[in-house]
């Protein structure tokens, strides 16, 4: 069976953001030299007009559509697929210029001026009207040309915009939402500092000048901001559904980027796509690559299916702090790496140098040279060799997670908003990032849901600092422990509700104390630099101290039983680590944070004893992680991201893919991946 996203082109994606209308003055190079480029570097796709309104309609009402039309048809002739922009992403000068409320006002509550991109108002009617305009004429020029394969809607949506338009369209959002002004006083708690709201009018976003003190306001906003920007995309998706249905859609998300709930697109995208610029070779090399697992797994749980990897850099990045090259072997292992967690494509920011402006010097395929004779250009050349080997296998896989590692945005946004208990970093997302890699480490694969995805489906959930319960999410970690399930707690956690209320009684509130047996009294913060330890009696655990910071709950048991305690301060003594028997399952809780090697033990312990697959069933050397595709003929990725060879004997005899060699004991290079079958 064939689980390729795209039906009218089930292949994997091989290639780059392509933008002629930059060259058009240089006919040689979107004539000939670029089809000949690519043809040669093994691209089969390009998204093409992302930012393309200005050369489109250069004037309001006169549009050329020509270079498009000759584009489209030339890279078609020659086997390459079009992904298809709406262009809403840059708007064009003289729209700016002609209609001013489509300039987002900043925070200072000051409109901005021309220039930029990624900011017009997601309200305002007349960018509405003028965007979907021009997608419908899109829609019905080219949805139906063979070359075109997927609709690439926008461009990385962000960003907030506090103009009148857009604080009525709040206003209204939490008439419909709360009902009455009393509801919305208490479930925002505004007696606090007599705040409370006697009009709707009185309503106003939320800015550093103005209210920023009322955290169920600043959440509400929060929320309400990616309703907009899912509204105003489900407009651009109308207009080009308008005229083909069954053409699919996607839009470019941007990973753990924090403003917008990207588990919200879901129901609206029939393909998620991500852009993922890791900053590779820096002072953290295994971190940057857990990290970078941990995104692609993130990116994947949005609609539990693969995902297109639409934007990577083939070199560099422009805009980081330091434009470092990859080197050897980088760029292959890092394409591979997307594609052992779901991805169905690799595709790159840029294919051709800008040359000028912003971008310039941002990586690309093909350099100012114009060249293949580069490093960049053969080490592309070999992921399209890849990919093309990979074809006819990596479709009929899927990735199966046995493990969830809840991560929620509203949580996110909730618990850095909130004042205490550690205002200096909270570090919610390291958080959730450290107990993924301990799975990454052991080449364990992960999905990362929110509170609203079924949970059914795995064998152990790991919930870190779920300090905020929202929906039925306490509930379903009740029935998800009484049937068997394993759950994993920790401290700053079921503090609050929905709207940021705390929970009167017992915490865990919800009925969550009950699941965990215990009863959270206070929780201490340390001091940056400020250490306590935990003490373990367990066999299971590789040591018998481990080291604590930052946080720590101090609770009374109440049905669960120590597995480790404080080693210092005044709650020395007191459970630190615990277990709980509720129904036919269990519910660990970890009331600290804890050192990296104690969630190596532990989550060790949990999958030898649970019984969790593993890509490969050895220890994997520090730096090396696998990770498997599963289907007709299981494929596992091993990749190695030391900048030193790594070894291991396999468990037992596999077949290297792209070479058909048998294995049974494995060296890698440097940044080294190797896909092997069994």
């Amino acid at each position: 069976m064939n689980h390729s996203v795209i039906s009218k082109f089930p292949h994997l994606l091989h290639g780059a953001d392509y933008n002629p209308e930059q060259w058009l003055r240089y006919p040689d190079i979107v004539q000939k030299e670029d089809i000949e480029l690519m043809q040669k570097a093994g691209i089969n796709c390009v998204s093409l007009g992302i930012f393309s309104w200005a050369a489109l309609e250069p004037k309001e009402g006169e549009y050329d559509f020509q270079w498009m039309d000759e584009t489209i048809d030339r890279l078609y002739y020659a086997g390459i697929r079009v992904n298809l922009a709406t262009p809403s992403g840059a708007k064009p000068l003289w729209l700016s210029e002609k209609y001013p409320e489509v300039r987002r006002v900043s925070k200072n509550l000051v409109r901005d001026l021309s220039g930029e991109r990624h900011n017009h108002c997601y309200t305002s009617p007349v960018y509405r009207e003028k965007v979907q305009k021009l997608d419908r004429m899109l829609a019905q020029r080219y949805a139906a040309h063979p070359g075109v394969i997927l609709w690439h809607i926008s461009n990385e949506y962000g960003g907030e915009c506090y103009c009148p338009l857009c604080q009525a369209a709040f206003r209204k959002w939490l008439k419909k939402k709360y009902g009455s002004l009393e509801n919305l006083n208490h479930a925002w708690w505004t007696y606090f500092w007599s705040h409370q709201y006697t009009d709707w009018e009185q309503i106003h976003a939320p800015v550093p000048n103005g209210e920023m003190s009322v955290h169920g306001l600043v959440l509400d906003w929060k929320r309400f901001v990616t309703h907009q920007t899912v509204n105003f995309m489900k407009g651009e998706i109308d207009a080009v559904k308008s005229v083909e249905p069954d053409l699919p859609v996607t839009t470019n998300l941007m990973g753990f980027y924090d403003g917008l709930d990207y588990h919200k697109f879901a129901d609206a995208l029939d393909i998620v796509s991500w852009d993922n610029y890791p900053l590779w070779h820096n002072n953290d090399p295994i971190g940057v690559a857990s990290f970078a697992a941990c995104s692609h797994d993130l990116m994947r749980s949005i609609k539990r299916q693969p995902f297109l990897l639409m934007e990577s850099s083939p070199s560099v990045m422009n805009w980081t702090d330091v434009s470092k090259q990859k080197r050897p072997g980088m760029h292959l292992l890092s394409s591979m790496q997307a594609v052992a967690h779901g991805a169905d494509s690799v595709m790159y920011f840029q294919w051709r140098k800008s040359r000028g402006s912003f971008e310039k010097f941002h990586g690309a395929v093909v350099g100012h040279d114009g060249t293949a004779d580069t490093r960049v250009f053969r080490e592309v050349t070999q992921v399209g060799s890849y990919l093309e080997k990979l074809d006819p296998l990596v479709l009929k896989t899927e990735v199966m997670p046995e493990v969830a590692v809840l991560y929620d945005w509203e949580n996110r946004w909730a618990i850095e908003e909130s004042r205490g208990p550690r205002n200096c970093g909270i570090h919610y997302l390291e958080t959730v990032v450290k107990h993924h890699r301990a799975f990454w480490e052991q080449g364990i694969q992960v999905d990362l849901p929110d509170m609203d995805a079924d949970l059914s489906q795995y064998r152990l959930i790991v919930a870190p600092m779920l300090y905020l319960y929202r929906g039925s999410i306490a509930e379903k970690l009740k029935q998800f422990v009484e049937n068997g399930g394993t759950l994993v707690g920790t401290y700053w956690s079921g503090i609050v509700n929905d709207t940021d209320l705390c929970y009167l009684g017992k915490t865990p509130g919800d009925g969550m104390s009950d699941v965990f047996g215990l009863v959270i009294e206070e929780t201490d913060a340390l001091y940056d630099g400020q250490k306590n330890f935990m003490v373990t009696s367990n066999d299971f655990m590789l040591q018998k101290s481990y080291e604590v910071t930052e946080l720590c709950d101090v609770v009374h048991l109440n049905g669960a039983k120590a597995l480790a305690v404080y080693g210092d301060d005044y709650y020395k003594g007191s459970p630190a680590f615990t277990l709980n028997h509720y129904g036919k399952g269990r519910a660990y809780y970890i009331a600290a944070r804890l050192e990296s090697s104690f969630y190596r033990s532990f989550y060790s312990f949990l999958a030898d004893k649970l019984k969790l697959s593993r890509a490969l069933a050895i220890d994997l050397p520090y730096g090396v992680t696998a990770h498997r595709r599963t289907g007709e003929q299981d494929l596992v990725f091993v990749e190695n991201y030391n900048d030193s060879e790594a070894s291991m004997v396999l468990p037992s005899e596999m077949r290297d893919v792209m070479t058909g060699e048998p294995v049974s004991k494995l060296t890698l290079p440097p940044f080294g991946v190797r896909i092997l079958t069994e």
